[in-house]
Order: C-alpha cells, then sequence, then structure tokens
C-alpha cells in the first residue's frame, strides 16, 4: 500500500514538473515572439529592399557616379560590419553596401545559399536600381571569395578588387584536419548548429542571457544585433554557407584575373587559434598556412600588391579603417 502511495507521488511530481516545463516554455516562446516583433521595429531598415526573385535583399547606396565601390561582408556579419567607411568614401563614387540572404535586414532566400546564386542575387539587385559599374570589389573573409566569383562571373564590369583578410580557396584543404583532429567542426567552429541556435532564439534564452552571449559586441550595439542580426533566418543562412563553400572553392580555383588591380590586405596580429580549443602549435600552423596563401593570392593578377596591416587581427576593417579607406583610394584613383 506505501509503495503505491510512493508511485503515486512520485507520478504526480513527475507531471508536475513536466506541466512547470512546458508553461516555461510557452512563457518563453510568447514573450520573445513579442519582444522580437517589437525590437525589430525600432531599428527599421536603412536603404531599400529589393526584390531578387521572390525574396527581398536589404541594399544601402551612398554618394553618385562612378565607379561604384561594392562592399561584400564575411560568414555572420551583415552590412553593419562597415561601421562609417561607406560614408567616407561616398566622395569618391557610388558605395553600395548589402546584407546577403538571411543576414541583416535581408529576406530569408528561397534558393541554396551557394556561391552561384549568392552572387546572381546581388547582381540581380544593382540592376533593378540602375546601379551600374565599373565595379570596385571590397571583400572581407568568405565574402572576398564571394567577390573573386563575382570578378569571375561579371569579369567585363569590374575594375578592381580589394580583397580584406580574404579566405584562400585552399585553406580548407589545408587546415581542416588540424580542426577535427581538435574535436572542431570546421562548419560550425565549434558553435553550435543552427537549429540549437533558433530553439535558443524562439524561446528566449539568448535574450536573456544577451550579456553573457554577446560580450564581445559593444553594449551599445547588443539590442541590434539581438533583434536584427541574431534570428533563425541568419543561423541557418550562416551554417548552409559554410557548408556550400567547398563549392565556392573549387569556382574559383585557378583563377586568372588578367590585369584587373587586386590589393590583398592581410591582418598583422597573429589569429590565436588556442580560443577555440586548437593546441598553440596547430594554431601557429593555421596562421602560417594562412600568410602563405595570402601571398599566393598576389598570382590571380598581373598587377596585385600585398598590405600587411600591422595593428589588425582579422577585423581589419574595425582595428585600421584608415587603412581600409586608403586603399580603396587608391585603387579608385587607378580606375579613373
Amino acid at each position: 500500500m506505501m509503495q503505491k502511495k510512493k508511485k503515486g507521488l512520485f507520478k504526480k511530481i513527475f507531471i508536475s514538473v513536466v506541466g512547470l516545463l512546458v508553461l516555461l516554455s510557452v512563457v518563453g516562446f510568447s514573450f520573445e515572439a513579442i519582444a522580437g516583433y517589437y525590437g525589430a521595429k525600432k531599428y527599421p531598415p536603412e536603404g531599400k529592399l529589393v526584390d531578387v526573385g521572390g525574396f527581398n535583399l536589404h541594399l544601402q547606396r551612398y554618394g553618385e557616379g562612378g565607379p561604384t565601390i561594392l562592399f561584400e561582408a564575411g560568414s555572420g556579419e551583415s552590412s553593419n560590419i562597415w561601421l562609417d567607411i561607406p560614408e567616407e568614401l561616398s566622395q569618391y563614387g557610388t558605395v553600395v553596401t548589402y546584407d546577403r540572404a538571411g543576414y541583416g535586414w535581408s529576406d530569408k532566400a528561397d534558393t541554396e545559399r551557394t556561391g552561384e546564386n549568392i552572387v546572381n542575387e546581388l547582381y540581380t539587385a544593382l540592376k533593378k536600381e540602375n546601379i551600374e559599374g565599373p565595379y570596385i570589389l571590397v571583400g572581407h573573409s568568405l565574402g572576398g571569395m564571394y567577390m573573386r566569383l563575382f570578378a569571375q562571373t561579371y569579369k567585363d564590369e569590374v575594375a578592381g578588387i580589394v580583397l580584406l583578410d580574404s579566405r584562400h580557396e585552399d585553406y580548407s584543404n589545408e587546415t581542416n584536419q588540424l580542426l577535427i583532429d581538435a574535436g572542431i567542426d570546421p562548419m560550425t567552429m565549434g558553435n553550435p548548429s543552427k537549429n540549437t541556435l533558433s530553439l535558443m532564439k524562439q524561446s528566449g534564452v539568448i535574450r536573456l542571457m544577451k550579456d553573457s552571449l554577446l560580450k564581445d559586441i559593444p553594449e551599445e550595439h547588443r539590442d541590434l544585433f539581438l533583434n536584427i542580426e541574431f534570428r533563425p533566418k541568419f543561423f541557418h543562412a550562416q551554417e548552409d554557407e559554410l557548408r556550400n563553400m567547398g563549392m565556392v572553392e573549387d569556382l574559383i580555383r585557378n583563377q586568372s584575373l588578367g590585369d584587373i588591380p587586386l590589393v590583398i590586405v592581410t591582418h598583422g596580429i597573429a589569429i590565436d587559434g588556442t580560443a577555440i580549443g586548437l593546441s598553440e602549435k596547430d594554431s601557429n600552423k593555421m596562421e602560417e598556412t594562412w600568410q602563405q596563401q595570402q601571398k599566393q593570392t598576389l598570382e590571380l593578377s598581373e598587377d596585385s600588391e600585398l598590405i600587411i596591416a600591422k595593428n589588425s587581427g582579422h577585423a581589419i576593417m574595425h582595428d585600421e579603417p584608415e587603412l581600409v579607406v586608403d586603399v580603396i583610394v587608391d585603387v579608385v584613383n587607378k580606375v579613373k
């Protein structure tokens, strides 16, 4: 009899705990839906939303005249990454920044996140807005590979290229095994999956823990990131881009840009791979590989130059924005 009572008590406790968890989940999802809706309203997009075939890309234009300076951000970065650089360059021609599908204010794409689709969508938006070349392409990290693919696809409309710590097409082949041996997924770099991050966002966990989860983002920008940047469409777009990166690498391998002016800017402060779980030896190996491949990138063009941003880590546009502006202005002057 006593055993039956204990079983009944445990059953009631279990049902109560499950019920409480369900209630907390409902409250969390409801709170995030409401907070996210009103939070996004605080930050309407600057620029325009351009239909590129059933979904919109957020595109912002500065200045006028030619040439057109076109910015492409890296993985996980929206157009906000460029800060004041586009404004400073607007006196030299037309400047365009945009958010790839799924990023920032852009819609989630109906198409797969391949390099070919990404480049085609950008080109479609430019033509719809009557933003013509000649284009000077500026790409950071993964965005550098997209800009190289853009130049390969629309070569006659490209007048110059600036690569800011741009990933080389053979970097994955040379370094992925080091990451795998350290237990790090090269496609997520140790971050949770897109589905896990989406669940964390939709349940309100990221909002609840924003100060610890977004500690690397300046406090005054965290609300913007929380409501505009870190949404499920972004987590899916970023991971899908990385999983399709190999195809981009294959498309631009053995590329030749002829005599298109090319400036490569690489970081001078070594990237510390021990922060993500690599040994110091493997971290140094990855850094050595990166720098060697930056030099190899010089072979893409007959008119190329390598600059080391001595005071910069990977985010050169944040660490040395004046250098970025100066380099782009030099290419503009050469084109003009």
